[in-house]
């Protein structure tokens, strides 16, 4: 089974390209849009507060601590690179199938 578009392996974890949408109405990971996985958060992106929702959001449902989950790329973009550090990429893409929080 190949990869989807939007996940890197890496040896130690695994990449993830993602479009942010911040400020929805609910926190969701959506199906994936061109390269990148899109995810939708309520918190607006103002102090951070929209990455650090993305995050936790990640760690959720990745069913990992938030320690684990970085922004790597991004930081003021709509465009991410999150690093998932201890999860193959075959965890991570079974884990991140599109649910409504």
């Amino acid at each position: 089974m190949s990869l989807p578009k939007f996940l890197r392996a890496q040896p130690d974890g695994t990449l993830l390209a993602i479009k942010l949408v911040p400020r929805a109405s609910a926190n969701e990971i959506c199906e994936p849009l061109g390269s990148e996985l899109r995810v939708k958060v309520t918190a607006p992106p103002v102090e951070s507060a929209a990455n650090e929702a993305l995050l936790r959001l990640l760690a959720q449902h990745l069913q990992c601590p938030r320690n684990r989950i970085e922004l790597v790329k991004g930081q003021t973009s709509r465009h991410k690179v999150v690093k998932v550090y201890g999860l193959a990429p075959e965890v991570v893409a079974a884990k991140l199938a599109p649910t409504k929080v």
